[in-house]
This record gives structure tokens, sequence and C-alpha cells, in this order.
């Protein structure tokens, strides 16, 4: 059996974090095919530029502002596209953050904020678009994760964490959603040039351009494969060491990232008891 694909001729693509970076411009290349994208971002951020940019596109952008750590506001937005713009054949859960996690700087907050945003912005869109979908037999997810979900770097106990768990979301997912017609993709990207890589603390090899990554992720949704991940010359050898023995693992973090040599910052005074 071969699962349902997306196509702009069924119905209309749905992106979240479409406001900036990759999401934007994944926003663009989805229009130039054809779709009408219906681009979810913060109240905040508006699109009001991108709606003009894909103007003249054989597709156009809608904004339908919500905050994906709304439940029931993703819920409705869902309910608003469908009403107004008929099915969405495609779902894109691409909004997210990346707050640095030192060992030496915890926060718990750090940790629910990335997976408020990451995991459960992904699963407020997911639930109600998922069943739309199963009722009409046939849908396509698109979940964005990234290669720090291979195994564990430096400064990325929170981020990595929600991407891992975006991966297992979706091979859990797809032994059933393949009997509902509904194809599921997780995208494992290498290190963008985006406004999140710029608070990153370590190398990173393999920087793409957005309009670049953005080219890949277009191309890998047409191509409809369970995992899409770039650039190569990362993410190949990433997969590789993923399943080696840890310390080896270990021992080529470190000595890509120069870690062992950063020193800790903190101020060595014991916790104030409250």
């Amino acid at each position: 059996m071969t699962i349902y694909r997306a196509n702009p001729k069924h119905g209309v693509a749905w992106l979240t974090g479409g406001s900036s970076g990759i999401g934007r411009a994944l926003a663009k290349d989805l229009a130039a095919e054809g779709y009408v994208v219906a681009v979810t971002a913060l109240q905040d951020d508006p699109i009001d530029t991108l709606i003009v940019e894909t103007a003249q596109m054989p597709g156009r952008v809608v904004a339908y502002p919500c905050d994906v750590t709304d439940e029931s506001g993703m819920a409705g937005v869902v309910a608003a596209i469908e009403k107004d713009l008929g099915p969405i054949v495609l779902a894109v859960f691409n909004a997210g953050n990346y707050i640095p996690t030192p060992g030496e700087q915890l926060t718990v907050g750090a940790f629910r904020k990335s997976f408020d945003v990451n995991y459960f912005g992904i699963i407020h869109g997911l639930v109600p678009v998922v069943e739309r979908m199963r009722i009409r037999s046939r849908g396509h997810i698109v979940l964005v994760g990234s290669v720090t979900a291979y195994f564990g770097w430096p400064t990325t106990a929170a981020y990595g964490g929600t991407k891992a768990a975006a991966n297992i979301l979706a091979e859990a997912l797809r032994y059933d959603f393949d009997k509902m017609n509904i194809r599921v993709q997780i995208m494992n990207l290498g290190f963008v040039d985006t406004a999140i890589t710029e608070k990153n603390m370590l190398p990173m090899p393999g920087l793409m351009p957005v309009s670049r990554a953005s080219r890949r992720m277009a191309r890998g949704i047409r191509k409809g494969g369970f995992e899409v991940h770039f650039p190569y010359r990362l993410s190949w050898p990433l997969k590789v060491l993923s399943i080696l023995p840890r310390p080896i693992c270990r021992w080529v973090i470190l000595f890509m990232t120069h870690w062992k040599a950063r020193p800790l910052h903190f101020e060595r005074k014991p916790p104030v008891e409250r």
C-alpha cells in the first residue's frame, strides 16, 4: 500500500513557526508549489511581509496566529483553517526554540519552556489535525527534528531531549498512521543559519543558509521518505557515530567541540535556602 503524499490540489498546507527562519522560507517554497499555506506564529510575530512576498506565486499565505503552547487555541486554529480554506492535507510542525542548558546553569524553567514549545507545541496541533485526517483517510504530517536527537551534545540537554522525543513520537505513531493512510516524516536538520543558531555555544560544521535548508525540506516532503536528514556531510557521520560504543561517541564530541577545555561559569556559593 502506498501511503498518501500531500498534493496542493487536494487541500491546504498548515505550517507552525512560519514568521522567520526556516519556517518562513518553507512557507514561500510551498506557496511556489501551489499550496495555500496557513501560517501559524505568535500574534507579536506578524507575517504581513510574507503575505506580500507570496502574493504573485501560484499559491498564497494566510495568517492564523496562535501560541503553540495553547492547547485549545491550536484546536481552534485547525477548525478555523478547515472552515475558511478547506481540508488540511499537509501539516508541518516547525515551531521551536533553543535554550542552552550548560550543566552548571540548570533551571527547571528552561526545560519546561523547551518541552512546552518543541514537543507539546507539536502535540497541541497534531491531535486535532490527525482526528480530521483520520476521518478523511488521508493526510501528511511533518515533524521538524534535529541531528542533536542522535545523542547528547553539550548544552543541549533540553533542546536535544525535545528533538529525541519528536523522533520517538514519529516512529511510534507511524505504525498506526500507515494503517490510516497518513504519512509521517521526521526531518532531522543540521545547523542552519537562523536566530536560533546564533545562541549556539558550539562549533557548527556544515552551517547551511536558510534558503538551501528550506529547499531540501520541500524536496523531502515531495519525496515522502520517513526520515529526511541533512547536510549529509554532517548527518551521515553523526548517524554512524550514534551506533558506536558510547565512549567513542563521547570522545569524538569532546574533540569536535573542545568542550573539555571550556571553563565552568558559576559562582561557587551554596544555593539559598528558602
